[in-house]
Order: structure tokens, then sequence, then C-alpha cells
């Protein structure tokens, strides 16, 4: 058994900054369990282009609202504390955190990452080897 703590994440390589989110690695592929989480924040009045196109999330959000756009289809879906939105078809989306407050979000990553991921210029987290 494993006990993480986010205290001993904060100002580690598992702390990721960007300029429109933070994300805290908590479990990683090194853990063996077969998915990542994370504990990510999307900072206030930002947006954020993604598209997983090699792995599947789960976000739930557990502080601040923003809303999810997917690229295909222009379709906006609110999102507010207390809900979760699942890209299980690869989806290309636009993630934006109203202004005032920042989203924080915990997210699930099936193929897990490494860690050190970052989105690429088309907002894709590349598949890495340990």
């Amino acid at each position: 058994m494993k006990v993480i703590k986010l205290e001993d994440i904060l100002g580690t390589d598992q702390e990721v900054k960007a300029d429109t989110w933070e994300s805290r690695r908590l479990v990683l592929k090194k853990d063996g369990m077969g998915y990542s989480v994370h504990d990510t924040i999307i900072k206030a009045g930002t947006e954020t282009h993604i598209w997983y196109q090699n792995h599947l999330e789960a976000v739930y959000c557990i502080q601040g609202a923003g809303e999810v756009e997917t690229v295909k289809d222009g379709k906006i879906h609110p999102i507010k504390k207390d809900e979760i939105y699942i890209l299980d078809e690869h989806d290309e989306h636009l993630l934006r955190a109203y202004e005032g407050e920042d989203m924080r979000m915990v997210c699930v990553f099936n193929p897990p990452i490494t860690g050190q991921e970052t989105h690429d210029e088309n907002g894709v987290y590349p598949v890495l080897e340990d």
C-alpha cells in the first residue's frame, strides 16, 4: 500500500505548470496501477486547447466552474463543482475556467502518464516511456 500526500508533490518534478494550468501528478505509470491521477488547477479566465489522441480521461471538478467545448460539434458543456466529464472518444476540446475562481479538477488518465508530459502544439500528451 502507498499513501501519497499532495504536500510531498508540490515543488517536485511531479508538479508541472503551464500558462493556463498546473498539474500535480499523484499516481503515475511507475506506480503500476494502469492509470494516472492528477490534481489539476485550471486558472480563472483561461482557455486551454486539449486533444488527448493517446489517452482517455475522466475529470471530476471539485472547485470552481467553467465549460468544455467539443471541437467537432461546437457543443458547450457547462461544468461546476461536483460534476464529472468523460472524454471517452479522444475528444478534441477547449477547456475554459470562468472568471473569478480557478477550477480544481481530479483527472484520471488511461493509459497512465509518466509525469513529465505537457501538451504539444495540438494539445496532445505524447505517450512516453518511464
